[in-house]
């Protein structure tokens, strides 16, 4: 578990510095609208970390994926509880490392990279209501999409792990570009997803990025609660499809096509009657 644990902590640390630098030169870039650059730098990174990570520690990198394996009977309270202190350490770590080398212009103007839904102004950010609803249902869809696959030990054997963490990796990109595009405030960064990532920049770099960061943990941790509850209402066996067996149209005209059938005679009513009876 420790060793598992300092991966996780590595995995974070090396995650939270990737992650930022990517997103910040996204949006620093000379691009037309650079936010369109973001989700797929999202996607390629998140998939690569989870394809080295989850065959050592399950691939975490978040107290959200964290909590709801926890949930779910996947890993034991105390291996969640070392694994999220390792997460929060290795973010903190990653963004020290990013503030030593980042350009003073660029961590000032973009917050260190850190979870913010406002900014310096009246008309700047997001309320918090709303940021929270964004942050549950965004979280929400990742779960929903992702983790109901590579829980399913069936079809995640069947598919196998680059296919499972591809489809990981594009729900955290969905996630990423519906919170960005669809609010459309400036001074909003966008969906969190990582209760961890927005611990190391909030400690490191302050300011606004206290305001509202509340919110980047209630709403992961109410969508794993949400989630959990209907994970357990979902199907057990994969739906199987009848041929037409419950075709409306299909049972009208096989009951007319009985009525009038020249293969039986006239003179055996009551074959007719049960030859009716079992087609419909």
């Amino acid at each position: 578990m420790w060793k598992a644990a300092l991966t996780e902590l590595t995995a974070t640390a090396s995650l939270m510095f990737t992650l930022t630098t990517s997103i910040i030169a996204c949006l620093d870039s000379h691009e037309v609208d650079p936010k369109l650059l973001v989700p797929f730098a999202v996607f390629i990174i998140a998939f690569l970390f989870l394809v080295v990570m989850v065959p050592l520690t399950g691939g975490h990198m978040s107290p959200v994926f964290t909590f709801i394996a926890a949930l779910k009977g996947v890993v034991t309270l105390t291996r969640a509880l070392v694994y999220v202190l390792a997460q929060c350490i290795g973010s903190i770590i990653g963004f020290f490392i990013l503030k030593c080398v980042i350009e003073p212009r660029l961590a000032y103007t973009y917050s260190l990279g850190g979870c913010a839904i406002s900014g310096t102004g009246v008309n700047y950010g997001i309320k918090s209501q709303d940021a929270l609803l964004v942050e549950f249902t965004c979280t929400f869809l990742v779960l929903f999409v992702g983790v109901t696959l590579a829980f399913d030990k069936k079809r995640s054997t069947h598919l196998g792990l680059p296919m499972v963490c591809l489809v990981v990796a594009g729900a955290m990109a969905l996630a990423v570009f519906v919170s960005i595009t669809v609010t459309g405030r400036a001074g909003y960064a966008g969906v969190g997803l990582n209760p961890a990532r927005c611990l190391g920049p909030a400690l490191l770099h302050g300011g606004s990025l206290w305001e509202g960061h509340w919110v980047f943990w209630v709403g992961p941790f109410l969508a794993c609660l949400v989630y959990y509850a209907v994970s357990i209402n979902l199907p057990k066996e994969g739906l199987v499809w009848v041929d037409g067996e419950y075709d409306v149209l299909k049972l009208a005209l096989g009951s007319s096509a009985s009525l009038y059938n020249p293969s039986v005679p006239n003179s055996l009513p009551e074959e007719r009657n049960a030859e009716f009876q079992v087609q419909v």
